[in-house]
């Protein structure tokens, strides 16, 4: 089963491994759901890594294994970055198990966007290892019956023996409502509807965080418009080189909250952000004016508790984001310390159901950790499922 542009409502008999029907009570009419082993949700680099790997062990294509999509195309949340994003500035990116960047996509134009030769690269990669992507399909709730889970989707419905969510966070903005929020009459968007600095010259912009993106964005912002830089707390701004050392123990302890059942921290609360040559020009020229976080927000601007007012047309919300898991809502799968208590060799296991793994939640939400969370999440849940044995 190769990539479904536009999914049907009832997948062919032709392409079903089996189907079973059910109905949640006695007035609904029965669901057919097309059976498989497991279900993927999500095609970025966790999704298709985990899909390669899925097939590489023998789970067959289609029959085995579908991977859901809910994106028009190839690319993952590469495609909705913003268009400054270019070869030359993105923070690293990381092959796919099988096929490396450089033999996909042409990198003679260094300011080519991310947002289109990474969709380019992920394009290139499906096509060459024919993964069984089913897009666009939205999976709205997962949830148990009779040992099976039952995916419900806006179109083909799915029943499997075990689930690999990869569906990330880019589609859960943070958005932190302060008081006054709905008088705003300027323009709120967030880091994921930020498109290019272009559109707000002119106009004062506030931009609210300490993450990398909100420097990024503040840096190429001030370039050509008033700019206010807000955030609850400082960034730790560190004059080190990010090594393998340094990954290491940083993702050693985030994997340990969530095998504590805490809620993951990102990797750079934990390291701090190096000082580049690029924040060490903005610390120079003045752009890096941190301001304490305001209390209120007025349909004109900003307030804080000591009286003091700002007049601002935009505020741009670099808040980070939430991991994208309302769909697994129904499985009950919160600890009582607020995460999901995670286990197996990467800490990608749900401890509570070993037949559900989490691929980019906790240790492997970075790039680099998402082909080995893919890997191990189909070894182990090929083996816990004991499928072609």
């Amino acid at each position: 089963m190769e990539e479904i542009k536009h999914a049907p409502q009832r997948p062919s008999r032709s392409n079903t491994n089996s189907m079973e029907s059910h109905s949640t009570n006695e007035k609904s009419q029965p669901t057919l759901f097309y059976k498989v082993d497991i279900v993927v949700i999500g095609a970025g680099q966790a999704g298709l890594s985990a899909a390669y790997y899925l097939k590489r062990y023998g789970i067959e294509p289609g029959k085995g294994f579908v991977v859901l999509d809910d994106e028009s195309g190839a690319g993952g949340a590469w495609q909705h970055r913003w268009d400054s994003l270019t070869l030359t500035n993105v923070n690293g990116i990381n092959d796919l198990p099988g096929l490396s960047f450089a033999d996909a996509v042409d990198q003679t134009d260094k300011a080519i966007r991310a947002n289109v030769a990474l969709p380019q690269y992920y394009a290139a990669y499906e096509k060459q290892y024919k993964l069984p992507i089913i897009r666009p399909v939205k999976v709205t709730k997962v949830e148990e019956k009779n040992g099976r889970f039952l995916v419900h989707t806006n179109a083909v419905q799915f029943s499997a023996r075990g689930i690999i969510n990869a569906t990330g966070t880019w589609k859960t903005p943070n958005l932190p409502k302060y008081p006054g929020w709905d008088t705003f009459q300027g323009i709120q968007l967030h880091t994921q509807q930020y498109k290019n600095a272009a559109a707000f010259v002119g106009k004062h912009v506030l931009i609210v965080g300490a993450g990398i993106s909100a420097i990024q964005l503040l840096g190429e912002i001030s370039k050509v418009t008033q700019t206010t830089w807000v955030s609850r707390r400082p960034p730790e701004f560190k004059a080190y080189s990010f090594t393998a050392e340094l990954g290491r123990a940083s993702v050693a302890m985030v994997d340990q909250r969530v095998r504590d059942g805490l809620p993951p921290n990102s990797v750079v609360s934990v390291t701090g952000l190096p000082r580049t040559p690029a924040i060490e020009e903005m610390l120079k020229s003045g752009v890096l004016a941190r301001q304490p976080m305001f209390d209120e927000i007025t349909p004109t601007g900003v307030r804080w508790a000591n009286g003091h007012y700002l007049d601002v047309d935009v505020i741009l919300w670099n808040t980070g984001f939430q991991h994208t898991l309302d769909h697994l809502a129904p499985l009950g799968l919160i600890h009582a310390k607020g995460g999901i208590q995670m286990s197996g060799r990467l800490a990608t296991q749900v401890a509570a159901d070993p037949r559900i793994h989490l691929t980019g939640y906790g240790p492997s939400a970075s790039t680099i950790g998402a082909n080995r969370a893919g890997r191990a999440a189909a070894k182990e849940l090929i083996d816990f499922l004991k499928l072609g044995q």
